[in-house]
């Protein structure tokens, strides 16, 4: 029995001089500009670190992934964001995954701050391979995938029915307007007409037939490329373009919303967001343009419960002969940082393919009124039996996206000033234009083509 013990107290004296081994632990931080809507941006790869970490456990290693989340709320956000990332990596530090635009793959990318994708995932393989296909080249760059799309959504065109019905719509014309737009038999010329009907009859105040989002924002691209010529990038050269009339109809358009229907306030510009969407989500506007995440706040904050049967949505008109009805798109992508290095590369990589399965990334698109990103996930349940996100999706099949080109900054300013010039009436649309080409010429003469 005495020797026993000793045995045994002899055998305990071994495990404690030969520490456990212990699984590596890897703390993966992402940053995302992200509201309480807008969450799952980083709560779903937190989800998915669960997923990576039981099947790192089949593959015997000891790694143990951990997941921080700096999220990028209020009005100045993406700009804190962006301007924080690139200080951050510049410095040696910032997170290993962040979600971006994909207009900064390219200043990124070309800056050396992030890493192309496709060097650390199987795009062939499932999920990436049932990606939509319209989404990969907005994710691309200089012949490279850079990020994966961390969500959809489009930028539609909005009516408020019961004014439609006051001037003279039934039901069953409100519910065929959107096809009637889509055909180019509703155009931008007709939104002006029916704005000022709406405003006529007192339904809504002088300023507020047709109400354009409040602040600049690629939103209004899509008048531009609504019109006939209104391309914006050459891919045989890599350049961007500039077509003259297009960008005067363009131009034209808001300066007549202003001037000639006074259906748009001239100071409308710069208006308190807040505001905004009180006014559109309570029939305080007659028609407008937002994003399809707006149907969040329009159905939460702002209490628009009977949505469907105040609000009809559709693709942005034509601009008449020649143009086309169409919507912009602006994916938001989860991008690699330099940062990322070793287990914590590979990690990152192994993350984000979790999280673009269909079931994880639903959660984003319910929560936060955006689209998904997936073929599959159209078939998953909450979201097919979303009535928002399942009509909402149609819209993806008429979309444009901003081109990825590092000149792309500066060439938006450029088109923005002159329409603001326009807008206020302190140039003619014909004046703007010819200023807007003469600086272009001047000043980026090489990587644009003006026609």
């Amino acid at each position: 029995m005495k020797i026993k013990q000793l045995t045994m107290a002899a055998i305990g004296a071994i495990f404690l001089a030969v520490p456990l081994a212990q699984a590596k632990d890897l703390d993966i931080v992402v940053w995302a500009n992200a509201d309480k809507n807008e969450r799952y941006r980083f709560e779903a790869v937190k989800l998915a670190a669960n997923v990576l970490n039981e099947e790192l456990k089949i593959e015997g290693r000891d790694i143990n992934v951990t997941v921080s989340a700096q999220s990028y709320v209020g009005s100045q956000a993406w700009a804190q964001l962006k301007q924080g990332f690139s200080l951050a990596v510049e410095a040696g530090k910032g997170p290993h995954i962040i979600v971006g635009g994909h207009e900064d793959i390219p200043v990124w990318g070309s800056a050396g701050l992030i890493l192309p994708i496709e060097d650390y995932v199987d795009l062939e393989a499932w999920p990436f391979s049932d990606v939509f296909d319209s989404l990969w080249p907005i994710m691309s760059w200089n012949g490279q995938v850079w990020g994966v799309p961390q969500d959809a959504e489009s930028r539609p065109f909005f009516g408020w029915n019961p004014h439609l019905k006051a001037i003279g719509y039934s039901d069953a014309d409100i519910q065929a307007l959107p096809a009637k737009i889509k055909s180019g038999a509703y155009t931008l010329q007709n939104v002006l007409e029916d704005a000022k009907k709406i405003q006529d009859k007192g339904l809504v105040e002088k300023g507020y037939g047709f109400y354009p989002r409040a602040t600049k924002g690629g939103d209004y691209w899509q008048f531009y490329a609504a019109q006939k010529g209104g391309d914006m990038y050459d891919a045989e050269s890599g350049k961007l373009i500039l077509d003259q009339a297009a960008l005067l109809g363009y131009y034209q358009f808001f300066n007549d919303a202003v001037f000639k229907y006074g259906v748009t306030k001239k100071n409308h510009l710069g208006m308190n967001w807040d505001q905004w969407y009180n006014e559109v989500a309570n029939g305080k506007a007659g028609l407008w343009h937002g994003g399809t995440w707006h149907y969040a706040r329009y159905t939460r904050k702002e209490g628009l419960t009977d949505f469907f049967d105040k609000v009809m949505f559709s693709l942005i008109p034509a601009a008449g002969s020649g143009g086309k009805a169409t919507t912009l798109t602006h994916p938001l992508t989860y991008l690699i940082s330099k940062q990322a290095e070793g287990d914590e590369l590979e990690m990152a990589a192994r993350l984000l393919t979790i999280v673009s399965e269909p079931r994880l990334n639903t959660l984003h698109a319910i929560a936060s009124a955006h689209l998904g990103i997936t073929n599959a996930q159209t078939k998953v349940s909450q979201y097919s039996d979303d009535r928002w996100t399942a009509e909402a999706t149609a819209l993806l099949q008429s979309a444009f996206a901003l081109p990825n080109s590092v000149d792309f900054g500066q060439y938006d300013a450029l088109v923005w000033k002159g329409l603001t010039a326009a807008w206020s009436g302190d140039l003619t649309p014909e004046k703007a234009v010819e200023t807007v080409v003469a600086e272009i010429k001047a000043t980026m003469a090489d990587k644009v083509i003006v026609r």
